[in-house]
């Protein structure tokens, strides 16, 4: 196994899902699940924790042993072909069979299992072999598409895992199953259990694949919404359906989990996260020195103001986390929350404020982002477009508005996040929530 890590050591860092670039993973095994194959093709599925951050890291890599050569090869350990197992076809027939019909392995340290959605209707048919979605994710997304089913199969292999349900399955899950037309329906999911690193006598449960049916031929809303911002045409009717869309899953995810008022003990964490929020963008970009008073006064602010009830929520929302499918309309993807944010803080209840900042400085990157010289006022867009959406969500009447206040300080501090996540990943582009901090502080 020592030279099979060290194969993944030197691949993992090239993946764009590899959270700490610029380190060389420092990799043990956790758990293994051998999923049977063909005697050319052995597939397993690994799961290694990273310890060369702060804070250890569980992933899991998917892979298949050959004899052979492969495009998607990892190295060569034991004088065996190690395959990247997402772009590989016999990982692919087992990932399908697990989330379509089921099934059980067991491995090293806890069982891994399939678990096809109780409303999915099973076919006998054999997909076709999958394809990876392309893009900046920070999941690999395989989409299967077969003779004999209405609509593809995209199935998200989630590469850090966490125990506990995943929330983008319990969320969607339940919308799927209370018949929410704003996300797609469900088809199933894999879990698997293994021995907690650090508490080795402890067994834990997490998700490791999440399948739901897949709208093809539709563009995201960021794509979409980019296109009306360099050619400055209105935006404002889409916007204002999309508020009614994101106002509709607020109030449905209100009903279907708990909710409660805002304590002082709520705020009092809130502000804590977001002085600890500010503190890591100054140390990630230090020429936030000078917006530091405004930050804080904009916080101040929406401390004094009165907060909505908590409830759960998407967690990272923004437009390209939206598709707009024909005769369904606007339907919402991805419901993990912010990547950098720990699994505890994505499971419990928050602000449905902090989904409607998300998708208000979604719209404001999509302004910043439209090269010099195009057609129309970028600006102007964004706040006709960011007027219209938070006129379709209070005009709904479905979910509880928060104070004008409140919401400012959640944007400022999605712009600190943005300007953390921008300064680890794409340095080029951290001159967008740099101005948007300066801006929304300032009011």
């Amino acid at each position: 196994m020592d030279s099979t890590l060290t194969c993944l050591g030197e691949w993992m860092p090239r993946q764009r899902w590899y959270a700490n670039k610029g380190a060389a993973p420092d990799l043990r095994l956790v758990a293994e699940w051998d999923l049977g194959g063909s005697p050319d093709a052995r597939v397993q599925v690994l799961l290694v924790c990273d310890s060369s951050g702060g804070r250890p890291s569980l992933y899991q890599i998917p892979v298949v042993w050959r004899s052979e050569a492969s495009p998607a090869e990892i190295g060569r350990p034991h004088g065996a072909v190690l395959v990247d197992g997402t772009a590989d076809a016999a990982f692919h027939a087992v990932l399908y069979a697990l989330v379509t019909r089921g099934g059980r392995f067991g491995g090293a340290d806890g069982p891994l299992y399939g678990e096809p959605s109780p409303r999915h209707v099973r076919g006998s048919h054999h997909p076709l072999p999958a394809t990876v979605l392309e893009g900046e994710q920070s999941n690999t997304s395989l989409i299967f598409r077969g003779a004999g089913r209405a609509h593809p199969v995209i199935c998200k292999v989630f590469r850090q895992v966490h125990a506990g349900l995943n929330p983008d399955i319990e969320l969607q899950s339940a919308l799927s199953e209370a018949g929410a037309r704003s996300v797609p329906p469900v088809v199933g999911a894999v879990s698997a259990m293994w021995r907690a690193p650090g508490d080795e006598g402890h067994l834990v449960a997490g998700s490791l694949a999440f399948a739901q049916e897949f709208f093809p031929g539709v563009q995201d809303a960021w794509r979409v919404a980019l296109r009306a911002a360099e050619q400055g045409a209105d935006f404002s009717g889409p916007a204002e359906r999309l508020g009614v869309a994101v106002a509709e899953t607020h109030a449905a995810l209100a009903r279907l989990f708990p909710t409660r008022p805002a304590t002082a003990a709520d705020l009092d964490t809130t502000a804590a996260r977001w002085r600890a929020r500010l503190h890591a963008a100054l140390e990630a970009v230090p020429e936030l020195e000078a917006s530091v008073p405004a930050v804080e006064a904009t916080f101040a602010r929406a401390l004094a103001a009165p907060w909505p009830r908590l409830q759960r929520v998407h967690g990272d929302l923004h437009l390209g986390q939206v598709i707009d499918v024909p005769g369904r309309g606007w339907v919402l993807l991805d419901f993990e929350g912010e990547p950098l944010r720990p699994m505890s803080e994505r499971h419990a209840p928050d602000f449905a404020v902090r989904d409607v900042a998300g998708m208000l400085r979604s719209f404001a990157y999509a302004a910043d982002s439209v090269p010099a010289g195009s057609a129309g006022d970028p600006h102007a867009w964004a706040a006709t477009t960011r007027a219209a959406f938070l006129r379709g969500y209070a005009a709904s009447g479905a979910a509880e508005t928060a104070d004008p206040r409140v919401l400012s300080a959640f944007e400022v501090d999605k712009a600190l996040y943005e300007t953390v996540y921008e300064a680890r990943n794409r340095p080029d582009w951290v001159r967008i929530p740099l101005a948007a901090v300066e801006r929304i502080a300032a009011g």
